[in-house]
Order: structure tokens, then sequence, then C-alpha cells
């Protein structure tokens, strides 16, 4: 397929590169040019507008920071809408708010493009690998119609409903997977007061019924002190905002969730927001301490 990828950030790079790597004919733009450069020497074409993508491919995948940033560029001047021809199908990797999801599959079907909002799990390493989990919104023709994209993206593909419902599963998948690894996070404190061997202790614990990703993945990177971005702090505390108001709405308690989202509302003030979310064993490591964060 002709595919046109906007945003080249940590998940979008390996993402677009995957779909080269596929056969696909790659367009791309990103607001930093940087970021096209090594895409363009892999065989991509640049485009200077969202608009222009939209106007030289069959499909267009988005991943972007947070919800304005995607009606931006899905709806705003120069996007995709203004430069897409009926028939065009829009997929949206990014996480946002899922009523924006709806509303903007509304504004597309209007303009004969399908949107399907498809945000994805599995971090930096499944972007690489193409291994992500993708939580699909939109009708099934539409998702039918995006299988050879996905089928490069990620492993699992699941259709989740209507517009909108993609986005509302990848909510609740944040939601799990900030307290798990809050609990990892406090895990690890506890091992390293009670003088355990780390490496053992993730070797131990991953063989049982407390086994998850957060803790075979993020676990030793606590442990050795790597706080290098898979997933930044700041868009962990943006989709856990998207969550607790998600929960508001429907009139569900979300009290773990909230306690993680101020953990990390504390490793932010201290200036970590650009760090990965591993980092929030920081502000537990600081509680047992008695001190603030550094």
């Amino acid at each position: 397929m002709r595919v046109g990828f906007i945003g080249l950030g940590i998940m979008g790079a390996p993402m677009a590169r995957n779909l080269l790597r596929a056969g696909h004919t790659l367009t791309v733009h990103s607001r930093t040019y940087a970021r096209v450069e090594p895409l363009v020497a892999a065989g991509a074409t640049p485009a200077d507008s969202p608009a222009a993508v939209a106007a030289a491919v069959d499909a267009v995948v988005t991943m972007l920071p947070d919800t304005p940033d995607v009606e931006t560029v899905l709806a705003g001047p120069r996007g995709v809408l203004e430069g897409a021809r009926p028939g065009l199908l829009a997929i949206d990797t990014s996480t946002i708010d899922p009523d924006a999801a709806r509303a903007l599959a509304e504004r597309a079907s209007a303009a004969g493009v399908d949107l399907v909002d498809a945000p994805v799990s599995g971090g930096e390493q499944g972007a690489i690998a193409g291994t992500l989990s993708i939580m699909a919104g939109g009708t099934a023709a539409a998702v039918e119609r995006a299988a050879p994209i996905f089928a490069a993206l990620g492993r699992q593909v699941t259709h989740m409903g209507g517009p909108g419902q993609g986005q509302m599963t990848k909510l609740v998948n944040q939601v799990i997977g900030a307290t798990t690894l809050a609990a990892v996070a406090e895990g690890v404190v506890l091992a390293a007061h009670a003088g355990l061997d780390p490496a053992a202790t993730i070797r131990a614990i991953d063989g049982g019924a407390a086994s998850s990703w957060m803790l075979r993945e993020l676990g030793p990177r606590m442990q050795r002190r790597d706080f290098a971005p898979g997933f930044m702090v700041r868009l962990q505390q943006k989709d856990l905002r998207l969550a607790l108001a998600a929960a508001q709405r429907l009139g569900v308690q979300l009290p773990t969730t909230a306690l993680v989202h101020l953990l990390l509302k504390t490793l932010e003030a201290q200036g970590g927001g650009d760090e990965g979310t591993q980092a929030i064993v920081k502000t537990l490591e600081a509680l047992a301490a008695g001190t603030h964060t550094r």
C-alpha cells in the first residue's frame, strides 16, 4: 500500500521503519525534519504537511503526543482531511480522549475518510520489534482495510467496537499498567532495603503469580538506575488524566490510579517529566528515606 506516517518520535519512527520493511511505499512528515531524514535515507518520501501526506497515499498513520496534536494534524489547517481524497483510510495510533476520537471519526466520515482509532501497547521495544498490541475502534470494514498495516506493526489486533472504543481500551490498559508499575517499584524498594540480591529477586518473582511485563522489563532498569525513556512520565500522566476523567464521566472510582498519578506528579515536580516511567521508583525511595526526590 501507499502509506503515510505522521509523528516520528520514540514510537513512531520504528513503526514507520517497519512499514518500509514490509514493502509499503512510505511518505513521512514530522514537525522536526531531523526525524524525517533517517527514513528518507531508508527509502521514504518526505512531505511538507499532513495534507500533502494525505494527498499522496491510500492510508495515513498518525502517532502523536496528545489530543490537541491529533485534532490539529487530522482536522486543522493543512491537515489530513484537507488533503484527503474520498476513500482515504486514516489510522490514529496515538492515545487520546475517546470522546475526541469519536468526534474526529464523524468529521472524517463527512469528508469520505474512514478513521480507525488504534492505540498501541508494548512500548519502544514492541514498536521496534513490530510486536505491538493494537486496540482498534471503528467500523469492521475500516479495521479490515487496515489489516496489512497492522500486520507490519503488531502481533495482536483486537477490534473493540465502534469509534472511540480502541481509545477506551487503551485507557484501561494504562490503568492496569501504571498501577502494576507502582507495585513493582514498591517491591524493588522493599527488596533493596532488605538486602536482597536484585537480579535474583526479579528472577524469583517472575516465575510466580506476581510476574508481569512491568516487573520483567522495568524492574531491572529501576535497579540499575536506568531512567532513559521508553515511555515518558509526562505522557503517562496525560494518559492517566484521560483515564481519571473518563472514569468520572462513567461514575467509576479509581483510587489506586489516582495515587499513582500523585506519585508521578511528585516526580514531575522534581524535573522528571521526560524520564522513563520506571523513574517512579525514585519517589518511593524518597518516601522510604524520608527525603525529597533528587
